[in-house]
């Protein structure tokens, strides 16, 4: 990590780790009007002064940008979560662990979002509000693969974000970014910048996803925080940023659309229900991390065959090689979890296989997949 161990804070914190030769990432319901965002002003009315922290003290137009009055609005629905874990030292003893992410609140009653990683293996978490308040908080479901978990605290009448659209931004406009960096000792910290890039894909684990690049300060205790755009909505959740000698300026959030849509879940199932195809499969590379050497062309090698899953009541088997799904070539195992990703459970999709030389086609009706599998 960048920082000292010195720093207790950023064990949860995801940074991205940039070399010459690759990139490898690890470990940041509804619109409503602006009014709505928590009393931000309209845009016929951003050149009045407003009041600054209860004080009589007005400021000028010029001073009253959007950083501050988004600051003012959705600072406090910001909040700090501390997870206290439990991990094993070098002689396996019990270690007491702690560290500090950030999360959004978007309910009254005290629903909040966060990252995954921020909430992961806790024992504990604490959640420090705004107001000074520091509440328990009880994870109500999280999704590892996009990094999104929904933690409940037992209140009311809580400042509530209100979450924007992220397929309505635009690269260059102002970004700002709210969180705890480096812990709650600087909680409640604001960075501005811009949206940099949209639908940056990073590859992570075999898997794509997409998110959203900003150049707006994102460190270690951000993760969970918010990425606002000027009229107060919430446009991303942040996760992660490139660290390395020489690169700087490089954030990067999950869209909120795509947090709305796993939040969804979570709220009514505790977990996110994905589509599963039944097969466990192989390209060259991933079976050479195995120490197999694996000599196709082209297509991934199916090597497990899930009994009574969805491609074993289709008829495929294991030495079969998948060369297309609904038409598209699928070369890699990215590709082909890409592929079932983009479907749903009850899905059908069809799968252009090869077996002993021979090219046949099938109909797959994919599954949810059960809780216990990767």
């Amino acid at each position: 990590m960048q920082f000292g161990k010195k720093w207790k804070h950023y064990t949860l914190t995801a940074v991205l780790t940039l070399s010459l030769a690759a990139v490898s990432f690890t470990g940041c319901t509804h619109t409503a009007s602006n009014d709505a965002a928590g009393g931000l002003p309209s845009s016929s009315a951003q050149a009045a002064p407003v009041e600054m922290g209860g004080n009589a003290n007005e400021i000028s137009a010029a001073r009253n940008t959007p950083a501050v009055r988004v600051a003012k609005a959705v600072g406090p629905t910001v909040v700090g979560i501390t997870n206290k874990a439990v991990a094993r030292d070098w002689f396996n003893n019990p270690v007491e662990t702690e560290g500090v992410g950030s999360g959004v609140i978007f309910r009254q009653d005290g629903y909040i979002v966060t990252n995954y990683h921020v909430v992961s293996g806790a024992k504990e978490l604490i959640v420090s509000l705004a107001d000074g308040r520091s509440l328990q908080g009880k994870l109500i479901g999280a999704d590892e693969l996009t990094d999104i978990a929904v933690v409940k605290v037992d209140a009311n009448d809580l400042p509530t974000a209100v979450f924007g659209d992220s397929n309505d931004i635009l690269v260059g406009e102002p970004a700002i970014a709210i969180g705890n960096p480096l812990g709650l000792e600087f909680r409640g910290s604001v960075t501005v910048g811009v949206v940099s890039a949209l639908n940056r894909t990073l590859e992570l684990s075999d898997r794509r996803v997409k998110l959203i690049q900003t150049d707006a300060a994102i460190n270690p205790g951000n993760s969970g925080g918010a990425l606002v755009n000027a009229d107060g909505l919430i446009i991303g959740i942040n996760s992660a940023k490139l660290a390395a000698s020489g690169v700087e300026g490089m954030g990067f959030a999950i869209p909120i659309n795509t947090v709305q849509t796993i939040v969804d879940e979570l709220m009514d199932k505790g977990y996110v229900a994905r589509p599963y195809l039944g097969v466990s499969v192989f390209d060259p590379e991933t079976a050479a991390r195995y120490g197999y050497q694996l000599n196709i062309d082209k297509g991934v090698y199916i090597f497990r065959v899930t009994l009574g899953g969805a491609a074993d009541k289709a008829g495929l088997q294991r030495g079969d090689i998948i060369l297309k799904i609904n038409g598209t070539e699928v070369n890699t195992v990215t590709d082909v979890r890409n592929a079932v990703a983009d479907h749903k459970v009850g899905d059908t999709v069809q799968l252009t296989y090869d077996r002993n030389g021979s090219e046949q086609t099938v109909n797959v009706t994919l599954e949810e997949m059960p809780q216990d599998s990767n």
